[in-house]
């Protein structure tokens, strides 16, 4: 029997979205009280959470039909549609020239420091050691290491233009060579290696092997709705969390600038809110055992951030005629190459421990402060 009751995300969602679109002008107009302001953000985002969250029940769901990395690879390419349109959003309202910036580090500081940090610690107590398959970490982080550093660290080395900038030659060479190599891997991850990226086998003697321990699955049993109910259910959810991007992107920067808050605590706020569905089936999956899965979802929103943002990003620039600051700032430019050097470090053996869990959520708390405190 299909459980219409789970499908609450998707009237909220478009109610949200049908007020929003008749009074949000009025709503988000600066002489509405405080108070009122902030009931109207929260509102708006509990239905983008409960979206999101929606979004990442029906890719998991299509995750069960189409198996590894396919489901995987539907829900990082869901979020980055999200994560476009708040950037978007901002960028066609003129708004701040370093947003894409901020989210994009944000992004990448959450995945391989916060929800890889968080999924390796939970696994390791639960389990001690966990396994992956290395040949999948090594393909993700040897297309992370190279874009991140051009799309994040290039910029501010470039003379052509002032400023931690790009000229058009540049951001359309970037946005090209970008995406072709995204495509490049994904050829690999979908067709010609897929089974890298699929969960190894049990091994060890700390594995469970008898019928009576099955291992847990990190995700709920399929439910009775077809396949293309649940990508159909998806897109439905996907449309108006585009439309409510623009809204929530506002409510942010202006409370932000009301209370004298570092302009980066947008992008970190935007990161949050379009990942936090993403970290929830991570740790699923690494209090589970089934610690692949949580790589995949780690590394593979990295490299979709990077992959698929940027270049969107550099897109809309250059159509809107807009300059858009990508290169980060010294201290940000340390910390990402420290990130980069332990990621190789922990993804380097096939195998986890506690410990390394523990030095990337060092590195994450590390960027929140620096984040307040530059």
């Amino acid at each position: 029997m299909i459980r219409l009751g789970r499908e609450w995300p998707l009237g909220l969602v478009w109610v949200t979205a049908a007020l929003f679109a008749v009074f949000g002008e009025a709503w988000l107009d600066r002489a509405v009280p405080l108070w009122l302001g902030t009931i109207f953000f929260l509102w708006l985002f509990a239905a983008i959470l409960a979206g999101a969250f929606g979004v990442v029940r029906h890719a998991e769901a299509i995750a069960h039909r189409l198996g590894e990395p396919y489901g995987t690879l539907v829900l990082t390419l869901s979020v980055t549609v999200i994560e476009v349109s708040f950037i978007a959003a901002v960028m066609i309202g003129g708004g701040s020239a370093t947003l894409a910036r901020d989210t994009v580090l944000a992004v990448v500081m959450i995945t391989l420091n916060g929800i890889a940090g968080l999924s390796l610690l939970l696994g390791g107590l639960r389990h001690r050691e966990q396994s992956y398959n290395f040949e999948s970490a090594r393909a993700f982080l040897a297309v992370i290491i190279p874009l991140s550093v051009i799309a994040l660290v290039l910029p501010n080395h470039t003379v052509t233009t002032p400023g931690p900038t790009l000229s058009t030659v540049q951001a359309v060479m970037t946005a090209v060579l970008t995406l072709l190599l995204y495509g490049c891997f994904l050829g690999i991850q979908t067709v010609r290696h897929a089974a890298y990226f699929a969960e190894p086998p049990l091994a060890g003697p700390e594995e469970p092997t008898s019928a009576d321990s099955p291992p847990a699955r990190s995700h709920d049993e399929p439910e009775a709705l077809p396949l293309g109910a649940h990508i159909a259910l998806l897109v439905m959810l996907l449309v108006p969390i585009v439309f409510l991007a623009h809204e929530f992107s506002l409510f942010v920067e202006r409370a932000v600038e009301a209370a004298g808050a570092p302009p980066d605590l947008v992008g970190l706020l935007i990161a949050i809110l379009v990942l936090t569905p993403e970290g929830a089936g991570a740790l699923r999956a690494a209090l589970a055992n089934e610690l692949q899965r949580a790589v995949n979802i780690g590394l593979g929103s990295a490299l979709a951030t990077i992959g698929l943002t940027v270049p969107a990003v550099l897109v809309v620039a250059l159509i809107l005629g807009q300059q858009v600051e990508l290169g980060i700032d010294p201290q940000e430019q340390v910390l990402l190459i420290l990130t980069l050097a332990a990621s190789l470090l922990t993804f380097s053996s096939g195998r986890t421990n506690v410990l390394l869990g523990a030095v990337h959520l060092v590195l994450f708390l590390v960027y929140v402060v620096l984040i307040f405190d530059p």
